[in-house]
């Protein structure tokens, strides 16, 4: 609760940065769970920065040992789950939940130092919080023993538990990290991860154990599905990557495919290509549209979820299969974009880069959007896919006893008026907010627990060739 510091930077290509100016905004002076618009004049530049700063108390943060675990007392656990219980779901909507993180110990860790020994440290992500152990020097078997609590924000947030070792003043060395989505956590039981890559596709070396309780309001974590989901504040800078731009147009072509069979298909059946087919669709399209009611769209779409639910195991096996090799790691390629690095690049190239990047992560972005709605129908997180049944239902059910014109005036009385009814409202596209949390199948890879048993680090596989 002091003074806090801002600086404007600007960007230009890879290493040009340029500090723009400077402001500060005393904290202690402003109102809690208000928001307030300030509009900073920079110290030492031109311009001002425009900003809304909302000071909320954040509970449930804490660091502790095993022996002061917070829900291990029964009167203490009752008491938070009261507290997310269905009956206060309409108070305080923003807290939506409590998580708690055991990080026992790792095991096998990889050597960093020269003297065969490491320094690791345990940091742990969840959204935007980030809380971290303290260092274990010289040790490759570490054990931390320290209780970590998270407010939960999103029900569809990962924790991220990445193993360090601490280098002194520089940066860091990276000893494994493992990914694990809040819906996926089985409470009270001690697990053991098998740690991975950078970009969680492959095995490390080196396991954790991790113990983890959580505590959710159901509703208020469906309620928050609809809101514009929170922008991770510290993010790596994606760089260019021939291996994950071949896998993103491999996704977009697959994803292309798919929409142009089903036009072939329905051209095949306009062109009575198969009499049988033809006569059937014919029949399908005439009793249809004669019986066409709106209500009838959400309905459709909520029987190809339960036709995806009874027999879900072909195209969730499937799916995974195709995004595995998807990812495969080409170690010819990583040393490839290896030695590009390291070579100087001129202007020009930093151009030209930044344009096969940009076009790189608009092929993401496309193929991510249609992996999402299949993963969607395909029940790979099934609170979601609950949610959007539920969704379906009460709008197939509105659109059944109340005319559309009601529901378009509804809804834009509702656009119109938001801005006037709070003017620091963020607009946002709630069916996009939804399809946001859905993992990719990229995603599904990344979060996947590897089994310590089947898994061998690769780096073992290079020492054991002979």
């Amino acid at each position: 609760m002091g003074i806090l510091d801002m600086e404007v930077w600007g960007k230009d290509g890879k290493k040009r940065e340029e500090r723009l100016g400077t402001c500060k905004v005393d904290i202690a002076a402003l109102p809690l769970k208000q928001a307030n618009c300030l509009n900073l004049p920079l110290e030492s530049g031109l311009g001002s920065l425009l900003m809304l700063v909302t000071l909320t108390p954040c509970a449930g943060v804490s660091v502790s040992d095993l022996c002061v675990c917070p829900l291990a007392d029964p009167s203490e656990r009752k008491q938070i789950s009261q507290r997310y219980g269905v009956q206060n779901s309409l108070k305080d909507m923003k807290d939506i939940g409590l998580l708690q993180v055991k990080v026992l110990k790792a095991v096998d860790l990889v050597a960093a130092d020269f003297s065969g020994k490491s320094d690791p440290f345990c940091l742990l992500e969840l959204g935007n919080d980030r809380l971290q152990t303290h260092t274990i020097y010289k040790n490759l078997n570490p054990e931390w023993n320290k209780v970590f609590t998270f407010p939960i924000k999103d029900i569809h947030d990962v924790l991220e538990v990445t193993v360090f070792d601490e280098d002194g003043d520089k940066p860091p060395d990276f000893l494994g990290k493992v990914a694990i989505p809040l819906l996926s956590i089985r409470d009270g039981q001690a697990n053991c991860y098998v740690l991975k890559n950078k970009d969680l596709e492959q095995a490390f070396k080196g396991l954790i154990y991790l113990e983890m309780d959580l505590i959710y309001n159901p509703v208020k974590a469906s309620v928050r599905t609809f809101a514009p989901r929170e922008k991770r504040l510290i993010e790596d800078s994606r760089k260019l990557s021939k291996k994950i731009l071949s896998r993103d147009v491999d996704r977009v072509k697959k994803i292309t495919m798919a929409i142009w069979n089903t036009v072939q298909f329905l051209k095949s059946c306009f062109q009575w290509e198969s009499t049988l087919r033809s006569t059937i669709a014919f029949m399908v399209f005439l009793v249809t549209v004669w019986n066409f009611e709106l209500y009838m769209v959400p309905l459709a779409l909520l029987l190809l979820f339960v036709y995806n639910y009874i027999s879900p195991a072909k195209g969730k096996i499937g799916s995974i299969q195709d995004s595995q090799e998807s990812t495969d790691i080409d170690e010819e390629e990583d040393e490839d974009d290896k030695e590009s690095e390291k070579k100087g690049l001129i202007e020009r190239i930093y151009m030209v880069q930044d344009i096969v990047s940009t076009v790189q992560n608009i092929l993401e972005e496309i193929a991510s959007f249609g992996e999402r709605i299949k993963n969607t129908f395909n029940w790979t997180v099934p609170f979601l896919s609950f949610l959007a049944c539920l969704i379906l239902v009460v709008t197939t059910i509105t659109l059944y006893f109340i005319p559309l014109r009601c529901i378009v005036l509804i809804w834009g009385i509702n656009k119109f008026t938001k801005k006037l009814r709070n003017p620091y409202t963020i607009d946002n596209n709630e069916l996009l907010d939804f399809l946001s949390r859905v993992p990719s199948d990229v995603q599904k890879v990344q979060y996947a627990e590897l089994r310590p048993c089947s898994s061998q680090s690769p780096l073992r596989k290079k020492r054991s060739a002979p």
